[in-house]
């Protein structure tokens, strides 16, 4: 058991910092986010949760080595002619 412990933490320590990453970057420019989108009417997101609250939850969950994957594809699909919709983490 303890040497699982050992070869999981440098994805948890990872993941920890692209959350961390990801926090900054809603505190700052997000435009769904941070304290400039208020008042903004072009502040909506085609996805629920958006993109950067979906990376949170899937890194929680599944760690940087698993979730990264998940969380490039999302982005990937977040554009003009995409549907969005729900799309909630595994």
């Amino acid at each position: 058991m303890r040497f699982w412990h050992v070869l999981t933490w440098p994805d948890r320590a990872l993941a920890r910092l692209v959350i961390l990453l990801i926090r900054g970057y809603q505190a700052t420019f997000s435009p769904d986010h941070s304290v400039s989108a208020t008042g903004n009417p072009l502040r909506t997101c085609k996805f629920y949760p958006t993109c950067s609250e979906y990376a949170v939850s899937t890194l929680k969950k599944q760690g940087f080595l698993f979730g990264l994957p998940r969380v490039i594809w999302r982005v990937l699909r977040c554009h003009p002619w995409s549907r969005g919709g729900v799309d909630l983490p595994k």
